[in-house]
């Protein structure tokens, strides 16, 4: 991929190879001008360029013709050289009470190479959308308009067209990645260079959103392009609207030297998505858990989050010197916590900052955790602040002590899984699901405050009345959403009126039946996979 310079001294010696080129121009139209020394100072011009002129860059990005070149040259002369304007003007006969244009005509009968076909429709003038035709004076007649975006990019001022500004965000090479996204991105990489006439679509797949982000960018930065983020909900899905995106974008990508990612979020439009990747060539991203298929070849990677050992070591590269003072804090806070290296790196700035001015770092890293790891399930569920202790809690000593043995489990659970290596015999059963039932008023909300309090965790209720949907499909959406969103904090949840869930279980007479077990189903199969602690309530009895 090609990308253009930019710096003052190759600015000002593009603007003069472009007076020196608008010269020539003038002399084709007929203009009295020395041809001699026009030659001369075109020649010295171009010889003074610290790197291509973007009018020769733009026409190797797009395919140009010598003539199509030096109309789009002489449609843009119209509009920054007012002596060029003139010449036009006195070409087409028009008064000096009209505004100069240029035409197609005019281009055919003074310019070399002429070819009709340089207006086509898909001629690289009109398709990337270079220059416009005034239709209502036809195509020989009509006036030639140059687009304002390319306009400025001859000029030397290059941009982000503002058509694509609310939708684009420019995304940054990050300072610090996992080791395991660096070798994907290597591996990305590699895939990326090898000869082909088109780039591969690249999907990332997995549960690290953050992730994925940094190994585009990173490529990104490999490839010396600039990384451009969108979500997927924001692509137009009408037809006509997709493909004047999918023209602009590629354009764009030619003009900056850029790159693109989708952002594929639950119920994405998987249509607009594929649509803008069938429609292209350059490199393209599309990220997240489940991310659409499309016609283009693709290759897929599944970027996932750090696992406990990856997460204490990015932990000790961004806190540094300070991680002597957590006293073994960060293995509880990598075995509780599944955080991205991008959110290590932003909470690690303000742990940075509290060690050096002598506070409690290891009371603050397992808040900060817990605080940056919120964001998801806050719009999800409905936090409780556990204000109960163990001696709130009136109940029999075998259901305190049922109690305490959770706790105990949920404290020991680093020293048995990782310490003691039962976290590599599966991938199932590594958190703690509870079932408590009672009369409402029996107190099972306040115990799992305790539990929470107990062991200094968030405790977020989910009223699964609230959860479970009429329409198909539409329940395990909204669990899902729930699950995936807990997993970056390992918090409590507290599903409540299960019976809402439960009580639709049962012999299956029809389709509604099926899918009510299905229901059921999956949230048990998620339950079983949540390594937190997740707790349902009911009012019936054993």
């Amino acid at each position: 991929m090609k990308t253009a310079t930019t710096s003052a001294a190759w600015c000002d010696a593009n603007q003069a190879y472009l007076v020196a080129e608008f010269s020539r121009l003038k002399i084709r139209l007929g203009a009295e001008h020395d041809e001699r020394l026009v030659a001369t100072r075109l020649e010295a011009t171009h010889a003074a360029l610290p790197g291509q002129a973007a009018i020769d860059t733009l026409s190797e990005l797009f395919g140009l013709s010598a003539f199509e070149r030096d109309l789009l040259l002489l449609v843009a002369g119209v509009e920054m050289d007012a002596e060029l304007g003139r010449v036009c003007a006195a070409a087409l006969g028009q008064s000096q009470a009209q505004r100069p244009q240029a035409t197609f005509g005019l281009a055919l009968a003074a310019l070399e190479q002429s070819h009709w076909s340089a207006l086509a429709a898909m001629a690289p003038l009109r398709r990337w959308r270079l220059l416009e035709v005034d239709d209502s004076a036809g195509l020989v007649n009509g006036r030639l308009r140059i687009d304002e975006r390319v306009l400025h990019y001859l000029a030397g001022v290059n941009y982000l067209d503002p058509r694509l500004q609310p939708l684009l965000n420019p995304v940054s090479a990050p300072e610090i990645m996992a080791e395991k996204h660096r070798h994907i991105g290597h591996a990305v990489l590699e895939r990326l260079r090898e000869p082909s006439s088109s780039y591969p679509v690249v999907l990332l797949s997995g549960d690290d959103v953050d992730g994925q982000t940094d190994v585009a960018a990173a490529v990104a930065a490999q490839l010396h392009v600039q990384l451009f983020g969108v979500q997927a909900e924001d692509l137009p899905s009408h037809s006509t609207e997709a493909d004047a995106f999918a023209i602009l974008w590629q354009r764009e990508a030619a003009l900056l030297g850029a790159v693109l990612l989708i952002h594929c979020q639950d119920g994405a439009p998987s249509k607009a998505v594929a649509h803008l990747a069938d429609r292209g060539s350059n490199p393209l991203f599309i990220a997240g858990r489940d991310v659409p298929s499309c016609k283009r070849a693709t290759i897929r990677f599944v970027v996932n989050k750090p696992d406990g050992t990856e997460q204490k070591q990015l932990w000790h590269q961004v806190l540094g010197p300070a991680t002597a003072r957590l006293n073994g804090t960060l293995d509880g806070v990598a075995s509780q916590f599944s955080l991205s290296a991008r959110t290590i790196v932003t909470a690690g700035a303000g742990l940075r900052d509290e060690a050096e001015s002598g506070g409690q770092v290891e009371n603050a890293l397992w808040d900060v955790c817990r605080s940056v790891s919120r964001s998801r399930l806050d719009d999800l569920a409905q936090r409780l602040d556990p204000v109960a202790g163990w001696n709130d809690l009136v109940l029999p000593e075998a259901q305190q002590r049922t109690l305490r043995q959770i706790a105990a489990h949920a404290k020991h659970r680093l020293l048995v899984y990782q310490q003691w290596g039962f976290a590599g015999k599966g991938v199932r059963g590594l958190g703690i699901s509870a079932l408590f039932a009672g009369e409402s008023g029996t107190g099972k909300t306040m115990a799992a405050e305790v539990l929470a309090s107990e062991l200094h965790l968030d405790l977020y209720r989910i009223d699964l009345s609230g959860v479970v949907s009429k329409y198909i499909g539409e329940t395990e959406r909204n669990l899902r959403r729930v699950f995936d969103a807990a997993e970056t904090s390992g918090a409590m949840l507290l599903f409540d009126e299960a019976d809402a869930l439960f009580g639709k279980r049962s012999e299956v007479r029809d389709s509604h039946d099926r899918y009510a077990n299905i229901e059921v189903s999956y949230l048990l199969q998620r339950m079983e996979a949540y390594r937190g602690l997740a707790i349902l309530t009911t009012n019936m009895k054993a």
